[in-house]
């Protein structure tokens, strides 16, 4: 194990230090600062090398946490790369954009602040950037078999890695001009630099999977002609349909969801000029939706000049500490102060949107008023009403689905109530067609993408070859811990 005192000797909890506000609101670079070796392995050696490490279950890879905690306390940074990598194909991403449920099961944090999980394994994966740890690793043998990949999210990438590499002619089909999905168009750089998305792409293409950008899979060629041109076909289309919000003057300029934002200022920090840019410079920006969306759009705000941001949650503020029906291990729902949040705006909770109103066409506030909770669930409070200006409103209020695009009356594949594909045990949506992601479970976390994309592999080759070696962390009626 690590530091075998070390949970008794360091008691405290270092995070990674972020630059100071007013530097990085000046560009969309990495928030955070280079690690400290030193508290890096400080930190490591917190872990107490549990007999039975929650962690484990807390992370739907099943990372082998204690193991590379401590390696990176001895040192022994390269075969802290190695076993990261036994159960992570992108550990570079979840370190980055995890919110670590890992820590929530930690062991020590039934008493002390938890283990810096996250930390310490973004530290392993930047090691491996650094060296040769992501050296691409091709077949040692080829099958006949051939498999297409419908989206390149983490739940399509993981699935074609881990695929490739077992022998199979994969290609991945992504819609937009450069591969990543919502990696590269709906993650701030300030969170994810492109750099980084674009190192793994490259060694997914030295391992021989390969990428055919600018198709939409339904409109430029059939998900039917598909199938018919491969062994297999997996659907990782992510859940990209947005919440609507139906209300008077939703179609005045100026309301948007919130992922036209962020995709069109990724857009325009990589160097690309979309049509109609959306700039927040000396505008008054409110966001409805109180997660990491919402918190995407008030980090890209700042950096463009805001006037003012303002977040509006329906709901109450959650709370700072586990309340009693969310007890260790489970991931509790807490108020979080992102990155974004420390950079400026108010948070609002309580808040119901009434109306957006406007002149001549033309966004100028919002109608707000308290949210009021009955025996009908969320209502505005009468007699609470008032009015916010806002020359821009971005709508964060989650996803409903997958986009259907032809998957239903060209594969036969079912919907379920809540807007995602239905499927067996298997991830089978129809004979010989998959489903992984977000497309599948709803809009979740990226370790669960990940997790899916890596069983899916595993259930594609049993569709093939009847049998596999491919790890299968996850099934499709996992949920992580549950009471």
């Amino acid at each position: 194990m690590a530091d075998p005192r070390g949970f008794l000797t360091t008691r405290e909890r270092e995070t990674q230090k972020r630059r100071p506000v007013p530097v990085r609101l000046m560009d969309f670079k990495d928030v955070y600062e280079k690690p400290d070796p030193t508290v890096l392995h400080r930190q490591a050696g917190r872990c107490m090398d549990c007999g039975v490490p929650f962690c484990h279950q807390g992370c739907p890879l099943g990372n082998l946490i204690p193991e590379w905690n401590d390696l990176v306390w001895r040192g022994r940074m390269d075969e802290a790369v190695e076993r990261l990598h036994a159960t992570n194909n992108f550990p570079e991403l979840t370190g980055r954009l995890c919110p670590a449920p890992c820590e929530s099961s930690c062991v020590l944090g039934i008493n002390q602040p938890a283990v810096t999980i996250k930390q310490v394994e973004v530290a392993i994966a930047d090691a491996a950037l650094a060296g040769e740890g992501i050296a691409p690793q091709p077949p040692v043998r080829h099958t006949d078999y051939t498999v297409a990949v419908v989206g390149s999210g983490p739940a399509g990438l993981a699935a074609a890695q881990q695929l490739t590499r077992a022998g199979h002619t994969v290609a991945v089909y992504e819609r937009d001009a450069e591969i990543g999905g919502l990696l590269r168009l709906g993650i701030p750089d300030y969170k994810l630099e492109k750099e980084i998305l674009d190192v793994r792409v490259e060694q997914m293409m030295a391992e021989g999977t390969r990428f055919r950008t600018n198709v939409e899979v339904g409109k430029d060629i059939s998900w039917s002609q598909l199938r018919r041109g491969y062994d297999a076909v997996i659907v990782a289309t992510g859940a990209t349909v947005p919440r609507e919000l139906g209300i008077p003057g939703r179609d005045l300029h100026g309301v948007h969801h919130a992922m036209e934002y962020l995709t069109r200022s990724n857009q325009t920090v990589s160097g690309q000029a979309p049509a109609d840019p959306i700039d927040a410079r000396g505008k008054h920006v409110v966001i409805l939706g109180g997660g990491d969306t919402g918190a995407d759009c008030i980090g890209t705000a700042h950096r463009q000049g805001a006037a003012s941001v303002t977040t509006l949650a329906i709901g109450k503020q959650p709370p700072s500490e586990r309340v009693a029906n969310q007890p260790w291990p489970v991931h509790p729902a807490l108020f979080e102060v992102a990155s974004a949040h420390e950079e400026g705006g108010e948070r609002t909770y309580l808040a119901s949107t009434v109306e957006f109103v406007g002149h001549d066409g033309v966004l100028t506030g919002l109608k707000v008023a308290e949210t009021e909770y009955t025996d009908n669930g969320r209502v505005p409070k009468a007699g609470t009403e008032r009015i916010i200006p806002a020359d821009l409103v971005f709508l964060a209020l989650g996803f409903t689905g997958p986009e259907k695009a032809g998957l239903d009356a060209q594969l036969g594949a079912a919907f379920d109530e809540r807007g995602q594909l239905t499927r067996s045990e298997d991830y089978a949506v129809a004979p010989g067609v998959f489903v992984a992601g977000d497309a599948g479970r709803g809009a979740s976390l990226i370790v669960w993408a990940i997790a899916e994309g890596r069983s899916v592999a595993a259930s594609v080759e049993r569709h093939l070859q009847g049998a596999t070696a491919l790890p299968d962390p996850v099934r499709p009626t996992d949920r992580g811990f549950s009471l």
